[in-house]
């Protein structure tokens, strides 16, 4: 072949290629999305935000950056979802709970002692159940990105250690804004209170309550250890996260930046996983060194917590509905038999 025509047909390919990498760089416009958050920078959920926002801005050029928010500064977590469903902000990231009240069906994740392991969690919310739950938020104006974590909810209270289901009686205990957390901590003979997440340090040091519930790392992060002074490894609830994203903004988007949002949020939450799970292995004995006094509940009365608690299911199934416990129920068993563990709840 003539040199000339080997240098046409390279120029030809070359220019095929820059042509191609100039459409998908259009694809991508400048933009700058908030996101709500109500905990602050030092969390795990800042180092999944940190891999998200690093993986957008490399794989859209520079050009979509991920601008967080923290200590709930735009709001609690139901009003950022709010302003996220009408379009006015375009994140949040919230535990599933404040958002039960959009979505009933979100309720089943906060029934007691539903899982055993995160690693059950991920399965189920890594696949199609999580899928199923997820495909019913663009109704309400919402688009989940991924599931992201809390962990495991244990107690706290500046009153008395909890080492049986009476010793629950009379403490006036923060929950979530959530009706089965409400009915949960009453059943057990808890003064529930309902309050948003930023309220809670002060109302603890002013003893406005008595204590609350959040996994380890929400209870080291926000020092709730300076205001509480027993610690009960209670693991009565397992929390997820959605990473939700504006629907109204998410139409204006194009395929390609939808495609690199969901795959940034992967990404994140692989990460904040990551970070979460290791910073809960050592806050037990971090939390110990920082005052509280940490103890487990014997076995038998576990079972008997668990069976005073065990009610909420059959009050809230209605709420929820059938199909959402029948198929979370259904799926925990199958990945409990496949893992050769049949623990029941």
């Amino acid at each position: 072949m003539p040199i000339h025509s080997r240098l046409s047909r390279l120029l030809a390919v070359a220019l095929a290629a820059g042509l191609t990498a100039g459409a998908a760089q259009a694809q991508f416009k400048e933009r700058n999305f908030r996101v709500s958050n109500g905990v602050s920078k030092e969390h795990p959920m800042g180092n999944g935000l940190a891999k998200m926002g690093a993986c957008t801005l490399e794989k859209s050029g520079g050009k979509m950056k991920i601008q967080p928010f923290w200590d709930g500064a735009l709001g609690s977590d139901l009003t950022g979802t709010q302003s996220v469903r009408t379009g006015s902000l375009d994140m949040v990231i919230t535990s599933t709970a404040p958002v039960v009240s959009i979505v009933p069906a979100l309720g089943v994740f906060d029934l007691p002692f539903l899982f055993n392991t995160s690693s059950e969690a991920d399965k189920l919310l890594d696949g199609k159940v999580g899928d199923w739950f997820s495909a019913k938020l663009p109704a309400v104006g919402l688009v989940n990105l991924a599931w992201w974590e809390n962990g495991f909810r244990h107690t706290t209270n500046s009153k008395r250690p909890i080492n049986k289901v009476e010793d629950f009686d009379g403490v006036k205990m923060r929950v979530m804004q959530n009706a089965i957390f409400l009915d949960t901590f009453k059943t057990l003979g808890s003064n529930a209170v309902p309050m948003a997440f930023t309220e809670v340090y002060s109302a603890l040091e002013t003893k406005t309550v008595d204590g609350q519930e959040n996994p380890f790392t929400n209870i080291e992060n926000m020092k709730f250890y300076e205001v509480q002074k027993y610690l009960t490894l209670t693991k009565h609830a397992y929390s997820p996260t959605l990473v939700l994203f504006s629907k109204k903004i998410w139409d204006t988007l194009s395929a390609q930046e939808q495609a690199t949002l969901r795959e940034c949020a992967v990404q994140g939450r692989d990460e904040q996983r990551r970070a979460n799970r290791a910073m809960e292995a050592r806050s037990v004995d971090s939390l110990k060194a920082k005052g509280m006094t940490v103890n487990e509940i014997a076995p038998a009365e576990m079972q008997r917590i668990r069976e005073r608690s065990s009610v909420i299911y059959e009050r809230h199934a209605k709420a929820i509905g059938d199909q959402a416990i029948t198929m979370v129920t259904a799926e925990l068993k199958r990945i409990r038999d496949n893992a050769g563990d049949g623990t029941k709840q």
